[in-house]
């Protein structure tokens, strides 16, 4: 199965590159410089080079597993899981950060095969697994994917044959609550099959694994073609690609999709994986991506229809990446919705509209289209911070309703059974 993960297009080596080697002070140019490294060098065993450490004016230099960590004092120091330090039943800090000395440093240090011992000016002593530090260290992080993903286009997601979940299963069993989140995870998006086609069953559906957000749109929508609202979702009119509330300082997580009647044609549910598109952005204009990823814009929504009166604004650029890593976690992209650019100096904004259009092209490209016929009793669960949805025009009666749902509760149901997310 083809398998990608955007993060590791950051180009993190998980060893020093040639230049750093050239660069470390650890690494020696003579026989001279190596007997002095070797003096400063501490080893686990003198014949193994497994673990090795060297103390610093105000950090310690760790070796351990192919990962060099500079670990700073103060660090070490806050991030102690002594009982006096940290409560493990509650997993929370007892330690009063703000009370430790700035300029601390250990008294004495030493290292075993698996643990790394620090003893402070006041006797306190603190204990490290060194493999604990190589996943929790900044030089560690910037080798690990938060969240691992399948990138798709419509062939790669044909091929994987991604089953959809029987609503029962769904519902009444832990596996079938699992192998859905696990699909949603890697792909972003995730169906659920033999769904009572009501509103009611739907809210039931999607309060298995998340609270229902609720915003100016209500809890649960449902909605005709009636133009209701002050939104072209609310007619029978072709949408493109976008990703929702953009408009929102934080984006809704997941939106839940569930046609319940429709007696006419066309009405086709685009997904496009934004992640897919962004990856290919990445490889041919890494600076367009780093630009698309650093500006920010005003994405905005204005309605006066009825008693619906609203004015929304949210910021945030297009891409938004985790900057020890590069990886993407969330597209802002609505081109219905941007506000006026006014955010962006002159010198930049020409820059910015080269870049949106790499992006838009690749979102466009008829190969990365998914085409999905919603039908009653099959619900959607789209990740709005990663998979796009648009619509082909429509004819006739179309019933539809859906929710927002809390990314946090559906990423947390993630992880309590088993799953990384």
């Amino acid at each position: 199965m083809w398998c990608r993960r955007l993060a590791c297009l950051s180009k993190v080596p998980c060893q020093l590159s040639g230049s750093a080697r050239r660069r470390s002070p650890w690494l020696p140019r003579d026989r001279r410089t190596v007997l002095a490294a070797a003096a400063r060098w501490h080893h686990t065993a003198p014949e193994s080079l497994k673990c090795a450490w060297q103390l610093h004016g105000d950090h310690l230099e760790l070796r351990y597993a192919n990962t060099l960590m500079r670990l700073d004092f103060v660090w070490l120091r806050d991030h102690c899981r002594s009982a006096s330090c940290y409560n493990a039943k509650t997993n929370q800090r007892s330690l009063d950060t703000a009370s430790v000395d700035l300029g601390i440093k250990p008294k004495a240090v030493r290292v075993d095969e698996t643990t790394l011992f620090l003893t402070w000016p006041d006797g306190h002593v603190t204990r490290y697994g060194l493999e604990w530090l190589v996943k929790n260290s900044y030089e560690g992080q910037k080798q690990q994917v938060m969240h691992p993903r399948i990138l798709w286009n419509a062939e790669i997601y044909r091929q994987a044959q991604v089953p959809s979940v029987d609503c029962r299963s769904f519902l009444e069993t832990d596996e079938g609550l699992k192998e859905f989140l696990q699909n949603f995870l890697l792909y972003g998006i995730a169906f659920v099959e033999n769904v009572t086609p009501t509103k009611e069953d739907t809210q039931i559906l999607a309060e298995r694994i998340s609270l229902i957000r609720e915003t100016i749109y209500g809890r649960m929508w449902y909605f005709t073609s009636d133009f209701s609202r002050g939104d072209t979702a609310y007619t029978k009119l072709a949408l493109d690609r976008h990703t929702d509330t953009t408009y929102f300082q934080e984006p809704c997580g997941i939106q839940v999709f569930h046609c319940l009647k429709h007696e006419g044609t066309g009405g086709r549910t685009l997904l496009v994986d934004g992640f897919y598109a962004a990856e290919q952005v990445l490889r041919q204009a890494p600076d367009q991506f780093e630009l698309l990823s650093k500006v920010p814009l005003k994405h905005e929504y204005v309605e006066n229809v009825g008693d619906c009166h609203n004015h929304m604004i949210g910021v945030g650029p297009v891409l938004n990446v985790y900057p020890w890593n590069n990886e993407l976690y969330l597209i802002r992209y609505n081109n219905y919705d941007r506000a006026v650019i006014n955010t962006v100096p002159y010198d930049v904004v020409h820059r910015w509209y080269a870049a949106h259009r790499t992006l838009t092209t690749e979102l466009r490209r008829p190969e990365n289209e998914l085409w999905v016929k919603l039908k009653p009793g099959k619900a959607l669960f789209v990740d709005n911070w990663r998979v796009l949805h648009g619509r082909e025009a429509f004819t006739g009666y179309r019933q539809l309703c859906g929710c927002y749902l809390t990314r946090d509760d559906v990423l947390n149901t993630a992880r309590l059974l088993g799953l990384q997310a």
